[in-house]
């Protein structure tokens, strides 16, 4: 290869070593970089093996415009703030297993990957190895006929050091992280191939564990369920020896491999038949599995991603969250996923809206701030570790130039005020963003207690004031003057800037203002009911009201009133409706119809035409509307959030906003 990757190596740990001593045989790549924490383990790794460049801290190393690719081997929590600064700098990462601490951090460290137009691979060499791409050959050939079961093991004995990575819950250490991970790859890998999928996430995760005096598993085991019943039996440890090996039933026959990890220059496969004596494929390889691996990643750079079995973004992305379920199953929480701990910027450098961001804005009358027209939902959707969830998924949103965000009283019993509340102290970020806070929901709806949550949720969100505050339901028995009368005490006071109602009919709406001006006083400024393409079939919740019919609309764009729409992309509709999956009962209850999946078909039908997806065009149906809409949207994840974000760059006609809403039949 007449131009070789040049190679940096993030830090000078033992697995750095290795593969230093491997990319020496790499046809592909050399290694030009090593960096180290002090100048004086650099220069020491850089004379053991020749590395002309030697740098004292890993930004030096970033900064040389030479390097092309970077090798993260750091511990385990520093994996994903390397990693984004790498990409950030245009490095090409190849980064060790597990990619990050947990799901959050690897959402994150994908995206800066995708944003800067990086390759991204996790570490898993065995991923690289002709073995494993054999033992993917064999389950689609049907060599075993219908996987069943999988029982993957990767375990070892330490030497007990308590400040250790091993065992240090600072360092993310315990089995599951360090090598448990090897597991979950395996069986995911394997039962993705036997549905037809390069790889498969468990519908269901459940683990227990000896969890030691440092508070990490010193050996864990866990069962995973996929589709069609397949189930594997996973089983690591950082302080106990097991057998390393996979083995693989089927109905027909079963796969026995020895040394699925540190796949040797010889490997064997061995199939086991009822009745017949043992067939053994042998597997063999010249190169190791880190040449292997270093030489995929050359030769796919232009890609970015390494096609399977190598680990791809989305499967690594899976990998993490298996990890996730697996600790949670087991009581684990690493002390900086905590709530009381601080949860910085993954690239550890205070948070700024990107330059370019693209993000449309509104105004409510009595908020003196732009706001935008994406309101990011607090209901901590997809959050196994909230802080560092909500974190990630917050700081991504304003980076983009999302400053709304909606919370209520009583979404996670407080926590959603309260990591949104110390999100902001942390950032610096309270006088840039929107609060829309709610309160007062059924039986709760009284003058009382609406001053009692908002005065709680105040103390909650570390803050002396929110700029919009909704009640999150009307009580009609309860005159429309009291709940005016109250709202503008604390509007007096400064506690809120503006206010309105959700779940309120237009009726009661109007008696609201009518009661305010008749008064003096301010009266409402915006309403939330639900608004979106799809039609709300049957409330998602007791008490909630749509916005969705010809006489709200009307009112809407006659009154040109705010409508911060909740639900606007239907809870997922226009993701993953199917009339043949009825596996969210509250999907199917409340969104399930023919005119709402006629309504699908149609935004999938324009969003081909337009180059998006049928969640775009959702989007964009909501914010294409001839009033002043916000739409409220609760991502669980990155992805999510990119889907629904390519809604701003549409522009629908008053046609295509007829047509999709099953007004007129062309256009």
């Amino acid at each position: 290869m007449a131009n070789k990757l040049q190679w940096g190596i993030i830090s000078t740990a033992r697995i750095s070593r290795v593969f230093a001593q491997h990319l020496a045989k790499s046809e592909t790549g050399e290694l030009l970089a090593v960096a180290s924490r002090t100048q004086e383990a650099a220069d020491k790794f850089g004379e053991e093996f020749g590395v002309p460049r030697r740098y004292g801290s890993y930004q030096a190393l970033l900064d040389d415009p030479d390097v092309e690719a970077v090798y993260i081997s750091t511990p385990h929590p520093m994996h994903a703030e390397w990693a984004v600064k790498a990409a950030d700098a245009g490095k090409h990462i190849l980064c060790e297993k597990p990619l990050t601490t947990n799901f959050p951090e690897a959402m994150a460290v994908v995206e800066a990957a995708r944003r800067n137009d990086v390759f991204l691979m996790e570490a898993f060499m065995y991923r690289c190895h002709p073995q494993t791409a054999k033992i993917v050959e064999l389950i689609k050939s049907g060599a075993i006929g219908e996987v069943k079961l999988i029982q993957a093991t990767f375990s070892f004995q330490a030497w007990y050091n308590p400040t250790g990575r091993y065992f240090a819950p600072e360092l993310a250490g315990g089995g599951i992280m360090d090598v448990g991970c090897y597991c979950t790859s395996m069986s995911r890998l394997v039962a993705g191939v036997a549905l037809g999928k390069p790889f498969a996430d468990p519908i269901e995760v459940k683990g227990m564990a000896h969890i030691g005096e440092t508070g990490v598993d010193h050996y864990a085991v866990g069962i995973l369920r996929f589709p069609n019943d397949i189930l594997a039996q996973v089983s690591t440890g950082v302080f106990l020896n097991q057998e390393n090996a996979v083995r693989i039933y089927g109905s027909e026959a079963s796969l026995y491999i020895p040394s699925p990890w540190f796949c040797p220059e010889h490997c064997e496969i061995v199939i086991s038949r009822k009745g017949k004596d043992p067939e053994v494929i042998s597997v063999d390889s010249p190169k190791s599995s880190y040449t292997l691996e270093a030489d995929l990643v050359a030769r796919h750079i232009d890609d970015r991603q390494a096609p399977p079995p190598a680990m791809t973004w989305d499967d690594t992305l899976g990998n993490m969250r298996t990890l996730d379920s697996w600790r949670v199953a087991i009581g684990l929480t690493f002390p900086m996923e905590r709530m009381e701990a601080d949860w910085p910027t993954i690239d550890r450098k205070p948070l700024i809206v990107r330059p370019g961001a693209k993000m449309a804005y509104g105004s409510v009358t009595g908020v003196d701030k732009p706001i935008s027209r994406l309101v990011m939902g607090v209901m901590l959707a997809g959050a196994q570790f909230p802080l560092p969830h909500c974190s990630v998924m917050f700081d991504e949103f304003f980076a983009r130039g999302g400053n709304a965000f909606d919370t209520a009283y009583i979404y996670g019993g407080g926590l959603a005020d309260e990591i949104l509340g110390k999100w902001m102290a942390s950032r610096g970020v309270r006088d840039k963003v929107v609060i829309i806070a709610k309160g007062a929901h059924t039986p709760h709806c009284d003058p009382e207690n609406l001053t009692k949550q908002l005065m709680e949720s105040l103390e909650r969100l570390r803050t002396d004031y929110v700029d919009i505050y909704l009640m999150h339901r009307d009580n009609p028995d309860v005159p429309v003057g009291e709940f005016i009368d109250v709202l503008n005490e604390h509007y007096r006071a400064g506690r809120i800037k503006a206010f309105g109602g959700s779940n309120w009919t237009i009726q009661r709406i109007e008696a609201a203002n009518e009661y305010a001006k008749s008064k003096g006083l301010v009266g409402f400024s915006a309403v939330s009911n639900n608004f979106s393409l799809a039609r709300m079939v049957e409330p998602v919740w007791d008490g909630c009201l749509a916005a969705t019919d010809p006489e709200s609309r009307e009112w809407f764009e006659k009154t040109q009133m705010p409508l911060l729409a909740w639900s606007s992309l239907a809870r997922g509709f226009f993701a993953t409706g199917d009339p043949e999956n009825k596996s969210d009962e509250s999907m199917v209850r409340s969104w399930y119809s023919p005119d709402n999946f006629e309504r699908l078909k149609r935004a999938k039908e324009l969003a081909s035409k337009k180059g998006v997806t049928a969640v775009a065009i959702a989007m964009a149906y909501v914010l294409n509307q001839p009033f002043p809409t916000f739409a409220l949207f609760g991502p669980a994840t990155i992805n999510e959030m990119n889907e629904s974000m390519r809604g701003l760059d549409i522009q629908l006609t008053t046609d295509e906003l007829r047509w999709l809403n099953l007004e007129i039949d062309s256009f």
